[in-house]
């Protein structure tokens, strides 16, 4: 077990799966205090099972990231079980590929909803927690390689994480004299079940040559990434190493976007 987090209580949104489950695992080894908010609460309570089990600290909650009020309740149960709340993910996504000329406002505001507003609403409640603690503390989003370029057949994600990139500046800006970093990474083609729906969904629309495989043979590091390889960067973000890191998206890709 390493120390870089101990004592340090931090929320991942999304935690139960993908990338959330693996900065999870991540951080609870470097001995973060956990809270796994997911709307999937049998997922996120066998996750936090997992991680209790290995020796760390873990608690599921179940949030709707798309609802201000939820939000705040888990955000409110990490405070009365850990004390206080020093980092928040906005880690929660999705995609539904359409093509650019069958999207329909249900699907853009859909993926808008939880992937932008729900980063918004997940930063401000944050900040209000850390303000009222009088401590500082960290925002850290997941964006994507899909908010640096527009993809065709997923455009709204495209937007969506774009938005995530602005909202960390904007919210960097205007937080940092309440001692609060925010700051994104940009994944790549990462394996996770998020994927692995998105290959499905794909060739629905008969796309399938424009999934996982095909993107990832555009990786210079020659592989798509493990959840595993977020982690490090995941670490940085919400250790005090990052204290001098504000309104930055760094992109954990393998070379895939280089701008």
């Amino acid at each position: 077990m390493g120390s870089r987090m101990t004592g340090r209580t931090v929320i991942i949104t999304g935690g139960a799966s993908g990338i959330g489950l693996g900065i999870s695992k991540g951080l609870a080894a470097e001995g973060a205090n956990i809270v796994i908010a997911d709307l999937n609460l049998e997922a996120a309570e066998s996750a936090a099972g997992e991680i209790t089990k290995a020796g760390g600290k873990a608690i599921a909650a179940q949030v709707d990231v798309t609802k201000r009020a939820s939000v705040a309740a888990g955000i409110e149960l990490a405070v009365k079980t850990f004390g206080k709340l020093d980092c928040y993910f906005n880690n929660a996504g999705f995609n539904k590929p359409m093509k650019f000329l069958d999207v329909t406002e249900e699907n853009f505001n859909a993926i808008m909803n939880v992937n932008a507003l729900a980063v918004f609403v997940g930063t401000q409640e944050a900040a209000k927690q850390y303000i009222r603690q009088g401590t500082g503390g960290k925002v850290v989003n997941t964006a994507s390689i899909a908010g640096r370029q527009g993809f065709s057949s997923f455009a709204p994600y495209s937007a969506s994480k774009a938005a995530v990139i602005s909202i960390t500046q904007g919210a960097a800006r205007a937080l940092a004299e309440h001692n609060i970093t925010v700051n994104a990474f940009s994944p790549g083609v990462v394996a996770t079940p998020l994927w692995d729906k998105l290959d499905k969904d794909l060739e629905e629309i008969g796309e399938g040559d424009s999934g996982f495989d095909s993107m990832a043979s555009g990786i210079l590091i020659g592989r798509a990434a493990q959840p595993e390889d977020i982690v490090p960067t995941a670490l940085f973000l919400a250790s005090s190493d990052s204290d001098y890191v504000t309104g930055q998206t760094m992109a954990i890709d393998g070379g895939m976007i280089l701008v």
